[in-house]
């Protein structure tokens, strides 16, 4: 069914003007373009027509949503979705004293599942996506990026790649990959930061295009110096950059990223106040990524301040197998107003709006306008303030993705 009318919603359009299409910063993430009783029309799987009221007659089908909220599908800008094998392990030591930093020292984090990774088939990987996928999808998430990084060899990393775009091409939603070649430092291999650089990289573009080039700037990964060359060598290639900076200790990236005109800095919960000043300054938009804190250090980005600073934010699951084991971007959305401070209607814009700002994808996601694609999610509630307030929910009543009607709760 990909031509319907949902009607008798409370429409969350998240409409921008032509004036100012980036992302939302400041005070404007608290606008969600409220339409308190009205419609939307989709056809052929766009969003042909949204309004006030009573809608205009057709002959397509209507869903009465009886007062419920109906807003654009989730868009989950950061995550590591694709994987093999469990960290589990790592978990209990967590659970006993271990630091995340400690585990990566001594082998374990990202290379452990860099491990599986190149042990994995295809198939497996594939299964392990298209399960997160189905999670998020659940959730309430209509568009979600996925990265690399879990190969670490051009042989391995392309694999991840190619599992990531065949699933896309086979899912109702919109997958974008990443390539994070840069993820870790693989210590077996001497000439590693040389081999992504020179070799894998070009690889990667030749293969996909000039996809996002992401890197993990952060002790004991990659430095501020090797990150600057590889995010050059992107730029030329044409890859748009993003980079992880500021997890754990603030080495000067989110400052180099800004003057490099990367699209986003990711994490930033050990940024300095005078790079959050910085950034906010800029046309970069931080990523939050709170199910990280939850899990590691209860440590999270200063996201209260970057808005009020009039800064533009977006939010994101991270969902991985160590330090974010979660498909649920609603979790990092109730994090977000817990303990990065943030309205729910500032959390609904940075998981929405700004997220597909964060993916280049503004203009077929993130809002409910004609033209777009029909990615949309009826809440259980009549009031979105419940993204914010209740977690650990079953999702949304359904989900549309790309006209496609999927029923998830009881109406």
């Amino acid at each position: 069914m990909k031509s319907f009318r949902l009607i008798n919603g409370r429409i969350l359009t998240l409409a921008v003007s032509d004036e100012e299409p980036g992302p939302r910063r400041g005070a404007r993430m608290k606008e969600l373009g409220v339409i308190e009783n009205g419609w939307v029309q989709v056809r052929d799987g766009l969003i042909e027509s949204v309004g006030p009221d009573t809608a205009p007659d057709s002959d397509i089908q209507a869903i009465d949503v009886r007062g419920r909220v109906i807003m654009p599908g989730l868009v989950d800008c950061h995550t590591h979705a694709c994987w093999a094998g469990s960290r589990y392990e790592e978990f209990q030591a967590q659970v006993q004293g271990a630091t995340y930093l400690q585990i990566l020292e001594s082998g374990g984090g990202i290379m452990s599942t860099v491990r599986a990774v190149r042990d994995a088939n295809p198939e497996q990987l594939r299964r392990r996506l298209e399960t997160n996928l189905d999670q998020m999808s659940r959730l309430g998430a209509t568009t979600v990026e996925v990265k690399s990084g879990y190969g670490l060899t051009t042989e391995a990393e392309l694999k991840m790649l190619e599992v990531i775009r065949d699933v896309a091409e086979q899912t109702d939603m919109l997958v974008q990959p990443t390539f994070l070649g840069a993820h870790a430092i693989d210590q077996e291999n001497p000439d590693f930061v040389e081999m992504i650089i020179n070799e894998t990289l070009p690889a990667v573009v030749d293969a996909f295009g000039p996809i996002p080039c992401d890197a993990y700037c952060e002790t004991g990964a990659w430095s501020l110096a090797d990150c600057r060359r590889l995010f050059e060598n992107a730029m030329d290639l044409g890859c748009p950059i993003r980079v992880h900076a500021d997890q754990f200790n603030s080495l000067g990236m989110t400052r180099l990223a800004v003057e490099m005109g990367a699209v986003s800095v990711d994490h930033l919960e050990a940024t300095t106040p005078s790079d959050l000043e910085h950034l906010a300054r800029s046309s970069t938009i931080g990523v939050a990524l709170p199910n990280s804190g939850f899990t590691l250090d209860d440590r999270y980005a200063p996201a209260r301040e970057l808005v009020d600073a009039d800064g533009a934010i977006a939010i994101a699951s991270n969902c991985n197998p160590g330090s974010a084991p979660t498909p649920s971007l609603p979790m990092a959305m109730a994090l977000g107003c817990r303990k990065l401070r943030l309205l729910p209607s500032e959390v609904i814009t940075a998981a929405t709006w700004n997220a597909a700002c964060v993916l280049g994808l503004q203009d077929q996601v993130g809002s409910i306008e004609p033209g777009k694609r029909a990615d949309l999610a009826i809440l259980q509630e009549e009031d979105e303030r419940s993204l914010g307030c209740d977690f650990a929910t079953a999702g949304p009543l359904a989900t549309v993705t790309g006209g496609v009607w999927r029923a998830l709760g009881r109406a």
